[in-house]
């Protein structure tokens, strides 16, 4: 299944349990007069882990975003997110990250990825306990408390995503095209509670912890624990948490 908009937004996704894209999912925003395109799921999640397999827009995705993110709504609202921003064609991506507690973030790290994210679906996962995001924990505070929606978008923030807007979307390249599949989640809702122990007390084996460090060593280009200039009075408690850095 596939859906095409201006912007070039088709979504080919399987899930794990309906089997059927519209069970899960809602259109959001998105036609052939629009410049970007969305969707978001029916479902709100309140801990639990989220994976999603993505092809990223391929060739020239300067000015591109493509987000993959949960969030809840209202000016105090929780978010973790993806971004996916684009680059000139044999650029590698990056890949922008941040979390929200009570409307507030400030928590971005960037990383160049360092595989072609175009060329293949690579599966992409968010594992929330009221504990940790994957493994970043001891938070000053933590977004533990509000059900949060599955949202993704493809849009044009040329005005910000590549080398801080220098680059411009070239719109003789549309459509540009990001693919989405296997859609699975091991959650509760809202109306339920997610009692599974195993997952609560998650973490990241070994092997997994030596690939996060030679991934930070080797691609990560900001921190936002490294800022001293973004944060003169000191970084935000988490960054002083052993574990977190790893």
């Amino acid at each position: 299944m596939g859906i095409h908009f201006l912007l070039g937004f088709a979504m080919v996704l399987a899930t794990a349990s309906a089997g059927n894209f519209y069970q899960d999912f809602d259109i959001t925003w998105g036609d052939y007069r629009t410049s970007g395109s969305g969707f978001q799921s029916k479902k709100e999640y309140l801990f639990g882990r989220i994976d999603m397999q993505l092809k990223l827009v391929a060739g020239n995705s300067a000015g591109t975003v493509t987000a993959y993110y949960l969030s809840s709504q209202g000016p105090t609202h929780d978010e973790i997110d993806f971004e996916f921003l684009g680059n000139l064609s044999g650029d590698p991506y990056i890949l922008h990250t941040n979390v929200f507690t009570q409307g507030k973030g400030n928590r971005e790290q960037q990383f160049y990825l360092w595989f072609d994210p175009t060329r293949n679906f690579h599966t992409y996962s968010v594992a929330w306990s009221a504990q940790h995001i994957i493994m970043q924990n001891q938070w000053g505070s933590f977004p533990k408390n509000q059900p949060m929606r599955i949202y993704s978008s493809l849009w044009n923030a040329d005005d910000w995503a590549t080398r801080g807007g220098l680059v411009k979307t070239d719109w003789s390249k549309a459509p540009f095209t990001a693919y989405y599949r296997n859609f699975r989640a091991s959650t509760s809702t809202s109306t339920s509670t997610f009692s599974d122990s195993a997952f609560q007390t998650q973490e990241l084996d070994a092997y997994s912890r030596r690939r996060l460090r030679w991934v930070q060593k080797n691609f990560m280009i900001y921190n936002y624990c490294t800022d001293l200039k973004r944060f003169p009075q000191g970084v935000p408690p988490e960054c002083k948490h052993s574990r977190f850095n790893l």
